[in-house]
């Protein structure tokens, strides 16, 4: 598929996204009601609601193409991928929803040849829209859930453009929930000189933004939390990396679409093997 036709498909799915981030907001205000899936992580309704919501989308806006989506396998729904797939991951950041922290979002990204080529984050309490314009362009957009925009270009769109890595002055961005001994490590041999905090694939479109230049992550995290960051990323001027120093690939069935250790970076200029240990 050419990126010429990913506009397209952003478009098609905006409405569904701001529509589960109505959904997550009015669930939200309400109390969410939290159960437990297999694995013991939480999930809410709103959690289904709004994959329902998306999936119903992508759908109508490509028939026939296969979605790993997280609350569809959780029970077990695992499709048949060809070279092209959606990954969804409706709301990333359950446990800061619950809590009620605003640093939860919606991600939808679609994978080609192993590739996150196409890139949506929408977190509705922050009213922070971040998507992929093209092959190297992403945009950020103040959005509020409740607006009935219909396409990308009905909004004030600004550019997302990664840094200039400066080696002495290197920011990076981390979970808050993350105690990983060997993140530390690791900043530390990179000589990382600040450390800032946020929740869900945020972190992604921090880098995007230009506001930091390193994030690692080491720890067990799947496919659909990181594709459409990796996607934006990209296409602002950064990249993901697995260990080995290539670029993270996507469409792991056979190891349950979890990502090895992996490093997002501001700039390529950054990027070194690493061994985490």
């Amino acid at each position: 598929m050419a990126f010429t036709d990913h506009a397209r498909i952003v478009d098609a799915l905006l409405a569904s996204v701001l529509a589960a981030g109505r959904e997550q907001l009015g669930h939200r205000a309400g109390g969410p009601v939290v159960a437990r899936k297999a694995d013991a992580s939480p999930v809410t309704a709103a959690d289904e609601r709004s994959e329902a919501i998306i999936l119903a989308a992508i759908a109508r806006a490509m028939p026939g193409v296969a979605v790993v989506a997280e609350e569809a396998m959780s029970r077990g729904e695992a499709p048949s991928l060809g070279a092209t797939f959606f990954l969804v991951d409706p709301i990333d950041g359950t446990r800061e929803y619950i809590a009620g922290s605003d640093d939860f979002c919606i991600n939808i990204a679609l994978v080609e040849d192993a590739r996150p080529v196409l890139g949506i984050i929408y977190a509705p309490a922050k009213r922070w829209l971040c998507v992929t314009a093209g092959e190297r362009a992403a945009v950020e957009a103040d959005v509020d859930a409740g607006a009935r925009a219909a396409r990308i270009g009905d909004l004030a769109t600004r550019p997302l453009h990664t840094r200039r890595p400066q080696p002495d002055a290197l920011v990076a961005i981390a979970s808050r929930s993350d105690r990983d001994p060997r993140i530390e490590t690791f900043l530390t041999a990179l000589g990382v000189a600040e450390r800032r905090s946020i929740g869900s694939a945020l972190k992604f479109c921090v880098l995007a933004r230009g506001e930091a230049d390193v994030y690692p992550r080491f720890g067990r995290i799947n496919e659909w939390d990181t594709a459409a960051g990796h996607a934006i990323l990209a296409a602002a001027g950064g990249c993901v990396t697995a260990a080995d120093g290539r670029d993270l690939a996507y469409g792991k069935a056979s190891e349950g679409y979890r990502n090895p250790a992996f490093v997002a970076w501001g700039s390529r200029a950054l990027v070194r093997p690493f061994d985490p240990g």
